[in-house]
């Protein structure tokens, strides 16, 4: 009752101000939760691909370690053998600046 019509418009256009941000912000909280669970996917999908990737590299590596016990004497190889650590695997496999692991 003691306000004036002026000042109840203002209270109107703040309300409504208030109201457009948020909206803006729900929107933005919605994007962002859609932003993380599709980044959650990518990783599975990498992580999988590595695992499938690299699962045969692993028994690779297994049967070379164990024919390596048996000839001590052989000269190391020229390329790079398959007892790099997993950070190299990943460089190997996909790039290191392509990779969502790294």
């Amino acid at each position: 009752k003691e306000k004036t019509k002026l000042q109840k418009q203002r209270e109107d256009e703040l309300i409504q101000k208030i109201h457009k941000l948020v909206q803006k912000r729900d929107f933005l909280v919605d994007d962002a939760e859609v932003e993380r669970l599709r980044e959650q996917e990518e990783d599975k999908e990498m992580a999988d691909f590595l695992r499938i990737k690299l699962k045969p590299l692993d028994k690779v590596a297994r049967s070379s370690a164990s024919s390596r016990a048996e000839k001590k004497a052989e000269p190391p190889p020229s390329k790079p053998t398959v007892a790099k650590t997993g950070l190299a695997l990943i460089k190997d496999c996909c790039g290191a600046a392509q990779c969502s692991i790294m």
